[in-house]
């Protein structure tokens, strides 16, 4: 049975029916866990992305060269994720987006990225049992908090992104997910799918070939 087919509701992250006593949940608390996990994890991880760009650093998505020949001592997608626009930015929005929905006031000055990150976090954390079962945004928060630490994790190990798969949800339109995916909602007809029902969708370069 497919997770949109199912009577009990769904976590809006993982796709999998919500255990008894979650039910009042927009998201299970393994989701919640996870997050949390992945929320305390990103300041280490922030710090060594900054190992990274040190001179003479060997990992990295990859080392950019200059006109003149000699390599950048960084690689761009670390200074993505570090400057202003990057990992801070993207959390200290949705921890205001949080604070409004709460009825919050606004955060304070907490001083330089890295200090704004951990008071981020350390906000974002405390309020993950509200966000994960009320927030109405949970889901769009926990995606992009993923996103960006396994990209920063990647990074940091020099390990490969996982490949994408893409599949055809019945309604036409093509689902993209990794092995690691959870799950997935169909955007045009609002399915929903666990992760085991994904691998039963045909795949899209099959369908298109």
């Amino acid at each position: 049975m497919h997770a949109r087919d199912a009577v009990n509701p769904v976590c809006t992250i993982c796709m999998y029916g919500l255990r008894d006593g979650e039910w009042d949940r927009l998201a299970c608390r393994i989701c919640q866990d996870r997050g949390t996990m992945m929320l305390h994890a990103l300041p280490l991880l922030y710090d060594q992305l900054g190992d990274l760009l040190e001179p003479g650093s060997g990992r990295g998505d990859g080392r950019v060269s200059g006109t003149r020949g000699a390599p950048l001592p960084c690689s761009l997608h670390v200074l993505d994720l570090r400057a202003p626009g990057g990992l801070v930015t993207v959390l200290a929005d949705w921890e205001a987006a949080v604070r409004d929905e709460l009825g919050y006031e606004a955060a304070p000055f907490r001083g330089d990225l890295r200090q704004t990150l951990a008071g981020t976090v350390t906000f974002l954390a405390a309020n993950s049992p509200w966000i994960y079962a009320s927030f109405s945004a949970a889901a769009d928060l926990h995606h992009e908090v993923r996103a960006h630490h396994n990209h920063a994790q990647r990074l940091v190990t020099g390990e490969q992104p996982e490949r994408k798969i893409r599949v055809l949800c019945p309604c036409g339109a093509t689902l993209p997910f990794t092995v690691s995916t959870h799950g997935e909602k169909c955007r045009y007809c609002g399915a929903q799918y666990g992760h085991s029902d994904l691998f039963d969708l045909p795949l899209a370069d099959r369908a298109a070939a």
